[in-house]
């Protein structure tokens, strides 16, 4: 059964930094898509950055190109996600998701995890 759990969100100021992380079970990392989505109330989840495939196809939301890094530990079956230069508007809960090989939208994703907040707030 295909399981993950997020964990590193937290408060931190504008301009600073936070590194999320994915613990994932029940399946082997490189053979499906993963990724993570963010979401503000009363707006729909979005999508931040997703490794897409055996190969490593990654994409990442124009908002946080150049800010945000994901990265994949196939062994330690983690997935992380580097977030520098926080702004207010990075302010969401924080999802880590898994999804078939080739997912390339939000809907394609079909197990999460229970979510991290992340606040950036002076």
């Amino acid at each position: 059964q295909l399981h993950v759990v997020e964990s590193g969100g937290g408060l931190v100021q504008p301009g600073g930094s936070l590194l999320l992380s994915c613990a994932a079970s029940g399946f082997p990392l490189d053979s499906y898509a993963i990724g993570w989505f963010r979401q503000v109330p009363d707006k729909e989840r979005e999508g931040v950055s997703w490794i897409s495939g055996t190969r490593g196809e990654i994409f990442y939301a124009d908002s946080v190109k150049g800010r945000f890094t994901i990265s994949r530990d196939n062994a330690k079956k983690m997935v992380y996600l580097q977030m520098n230069s926080l702004k207010p508007e990075d302010t969401a809960v924080y999802y880590c998701a898994v999804g078939p090989v080739g997912a390339s939208m939000v809907v394609d994703f079909e197990t999460w995890g229970q979510g991290t907040q992340v606040t950036v707030s002076p």
